[in-house]
């Protein structure tokens, strides 16, 4: 029973935000009908429909994930934005500084120095909340605006091209470019992005259950966010456990780099983020804070993601920012069931040990 409420009412709050999205549609003047034959018709065409659904999936899984794991530890990462900003930079720099080394060697140590530092970035906040009991929103908030400024700078004055009008780093590696999955998949093109990337996610997703579900640590993390006293009286190193899983939370959001660096534009790219950190938020909320749950959520705001173009050019009257009105509704009715179950205390840490 339990687990058919879980699944039946981030359900009922993605129908009821398609509701009034069309109540929205109706007092426009446009047809509701219409608007969601392009929304959602657009995303499932074949090929580009589905690839690049699957493409804008890719990052909002890494941050759905990020945000999840935080959530679980009784954490709230706000910084993911940052982090990945961070992660990205480093993929690219290592790509670019250590061109001459074989794909072998450079492909995983592009992914590990985005992972490391997306990892370095969130246990910052970690740490100052385990020292000085510091609060992870605000440290993680003004440390997005530090990696933005900070990897822009270097960009600026050290790393792009020399007469490179955009705002952009010198290209990476040939060696450190991951496959696209066109390479493979009969029917799908090469032109269109989806790559390696995105089977990594789904792999992303894997681990974390089986960190969270199946071993000890995983247990202490989700222990320490449901009640943080029993389990230091458990004998859970509590401040150990916050650097952790924020180290995790950030580890997770820095492989949006390997996706957007690695098998898409080949170099970082200022401003690249189309606010994955924040929208991984609503993915992990409407997503249970599981896994699963994040794939499911991640695959529909990348549908509304992709839809939005087409909404935007065949409709008279609705725009684009629909899909936003649509995105805030599912927030808005996730979080009132949310608040609803408890009494009005907030979505917390979301889900039972």
């Amino acid at each position: 029973m339990t687990r058919l409420r879980e699944l039946l009412f981030p359900l009922i709050a993605v129908l009821c935000a398609f509701a009034v999205g069309a109540l929205v549609v109706l007092f426009i003047g446009d047809s509701p009908i219409e608007t969601y034959r392009l929304l959602l018709g657009s995303a499932f065409s074949w090929p580009d429909g589905i690839g690049y659904t699957l493409f804008f999936a890719t990052p909002l899984i890494f941050t759905g994930l990020a945000v999840a794991v935080a959530l679980r530890g009784g954490l709230l990462n706000i910084g993911a934005e940052g982090q990945l900003y961070i992660a990205a930079f480093a993929t690219a720099w290592v790509g670019i500084t250590l061109s001459n080394l074989p794909s072998a060697l450079l492909i995983p140590l592009c992914c590990l120095a985005g992972i490391a530092a997306g990892a370095a970035w969130a246990a910052i906040p970690g740490i100052l909340k385990a020292r000085f009991g510091s609060h992870e929103v605000i440290n993680t908030i003004m440390l997005n605006f530090i990696a933005v400024a900070l990897v822009g700078y270097l960009t600026q004055y050290h790393y792009r091209t020399a007469g490179d009008p955009i705002m952009e780093s010198a290209p990476i590696s040939a060696a450190a470019h991951i496959p696209r999955l066109g390479q493979f998949v009969p029917g799908l093109p090469a032109r269109i992005p989806l790559n390696a990337a995105f089977l990594l996610a789904l792999l992303s997703c894997w681990l974390v259950y089986v960190l969270l579900w199946k071993t000890k640590w995983g247990y202490e993390i989700r222990a320490t966010g449901q009640n943080p006293s029993a389990a230091e009286y458990g004998g859970v190193s509590i401040r150990k456990e916050i650097v952790l899983t924020m180290a995790i939370s950030g580890a997770l959001a820095g492989m949006v780099g390997i996706n957007e660096v690695m098998g898409y534009r080949y170099r970082y790219y200022d401003g690249f983020s189309d606010n994955y950190g924040f929208t991984g938020i609503a993915v992990a909320l409407l997503g249970r804070n599981h896994p699963v749950g994040v794939i499911a959520a991640a695959l529909l705001f990348a549908v509304l993601q992709r839809g939005g173009v087409p909404v935007d050019a065949f409709t008279q009257l609705v725009s684009k920012d629909i899909v936003l009105i649509l995105q805030a509704l599912v927030i808005l009715f996730v979080a009132a069931e949310a608040m609803f179950r408890r009494g009005g205390r907030g979505p917390g840490a979301g889900g039972r040990i």
